[in-house]
C-alpha cells in the first residue's frame, strides 16, 4: 500500500485487496521462479578453458572484448537499477516490486557469471576497461546511471519514463539483446566454449523477462501521463544514436574482410534496428488504452511467446 512521509499505511496482502495472480509482473514472477535460478558456479568451463588455449589472438581479442562490455555493463546495472525499485515500492504497486526483487538477483547473477569466467577461463587480471568506446562510456557511466540516480530525488512519472527508455529500451532491449544476439551465433558456429555458450543462452533468458516488464511499465506510465509519449520520443531520440554507435565502435577494432568468427557489423545493426522496432510497434499497439487493456495486450503477448517456447520444445 506504500508509504506517506515515512508511515505505513497498512499491508495489502492482509487486506481485501491481498495479490494480483492474473497481473503482467506477478506472472513474470512465476516465470523467474522456474527459469531463473540458475547457478552461475555450476556452470562447466572445462571445455572452455581448452578451446580458450587454442584460438587465435584475434578470435581471443573478440571474446575479451565481448564479455568485458557485458561484465562492466552488468555491473552497471546490478548497482544503478535499485532507485527504481524504491520509486515502484513508494507507490504501492507490491506485485511489479516482488517481480523486480527477482530483476536485481539476476542482474547481480550475471555479474558473477562474467566475473567468473574472466577468473577461470581467460585468467583475465588486468585492467579491461581499454574495451570501454567513447560510446559505451556516455551511456554505462553517464547516461543510465544518472536517469536512474535521479528517481532517488525525483521519482515522478516522467522522471521514471526516462529512466524505462535508458534501461529497459535502449540499454537492454537494443544493446544488450543485441550482444547477446552476436555472441550466440559467434559462439554456435565456432562450437566452441560451450560453457559460456550455455550461460548467455540462459542470460539472455532472463534479460527477455527484464526487457518484457519494461516495454509494460512503459506502457503503463505512457498512458497515465500527460505529455508521456513525447517524454518517451524525446528521450530514444537522445540515445538511440549513441546506442548504435556502440556497435559501430565496437567494430572500429576489427577489419571487416576478415572479421571474427565471420561476424558482420551490419548484421549488429540490423538487428538493433529490430529489436527497437519490435518494442515501438508494442508502445504504438497500445497507445492511449486504459491499465486493464494494456495488461490484457500484455498478458496474451506473454502466452503468445510461451506457446512459441513450448512448440520450439
Amino acid at each position: 500500500m506504500g508509504t506517506v512521509d515515512g508511515a505505513r499505511r497498512g499491508y495489502a496482502t492482509i487486506s481485501g485487496r491481498g495479490l494480483d495472480w492474473d497481473s503482467v509482473p506477478m506472472r513474470l514472477f512465476q516465470k523467474a521462479k522456474r527459469l531463473g535460478t540458475w547457478d552461475p558456479q555450476a556452470i562447466d568451463f572445462s571445455r572452455d578453458s581448452s578451446d580458450w588455449a587454442a584460438m587465435t589472438t584475434l578470435e581471443r581479442d573478440f571474446i575479451l572484448r565481448t564479455v568485458s562490455l557485458f561484465q562492466a555493463g552488468e555491473e552497471g546495472v546490478t548497482t544503478d537499477l535499485l532507485p527504481l525499485i524504491m520509486a515502484v515500492a513508494q507507490e504501492g504497486r507490491l506485485e511489479e516490486e516482488i517481480f523486480l526483487t527477482s530483476f536485481l538477483w539476476e542482474e547481480a547473477k550475471h555479474v558473477e557469471l562474467f566475473r567468473r569466467w574472466l577468473d577461470t577461463v581467460a585468467a583475465a587480471h588486468e585492467d579491461l576497461s581499454r574495451f570501454l568506446t567513447p560510446s559505451y562510456s556516455h551511456l554505462f557511466l553517464v547516461e543510465l546511471p544518472s536517469a536512474l540516480g535521479r528517481l532517488k530525488d525525483d521519482p515522478s512519472a516522467i522522471a521514471q519514463i526516462r529512466a524505462a527508455v535508458t534501461y529497459n529500451m535502449v540499454i537492454e532491449g537494443v544493446l544488450a539483446e543485441t550482444g547477446y544476439h552476436g555472441f550466440r551465433q559467434s559462439l554456435e558456429s565456432s562450437g566452441r566454449l560451450p560453457g559460456l555458450l550455455e550461460a548467455i543462452r540462459l542470460i539472455a533468458r532472463d534479460e527477455s523477462r527484464h526487457i518484457r516488464y519494461g516495454v509494460f511499465l512503459l506502457n503503463r506510465l505512457i498512458n497515465a501521463t500527460p505529455g508521456g509519449w513525447d517524454v518517451m520520443n524525446v528521450r530514444m531520440n537522445e540515445l538511440l544514436g549513441p546506442a548504435l554507435s556502440v556497435v559501430t565502435e565496437f567494430w572500429d577494432a576489427y577489419d571487416e574482410t576478415n572479421p571474427p568468427f565471420g561476424q558482420r557489423m551490419q548484421t549488429y545493426i540490423d538487428f538493433a534496428s529490430s529489436q527497437f522496432d519490435k518494442r515501438m510497434k508494442v508502445l504504438e499497439r497500445d497507445r492511449g488504452k486504459s491499465l486493464d487493456e494494456i495488461e490484457r495486450s500484455a498478458l496474451a503477448d506473454l502466452a503468445q511467446e510461451e506457446a512459441a517456447v513450448a512448440v520450439r520444445g
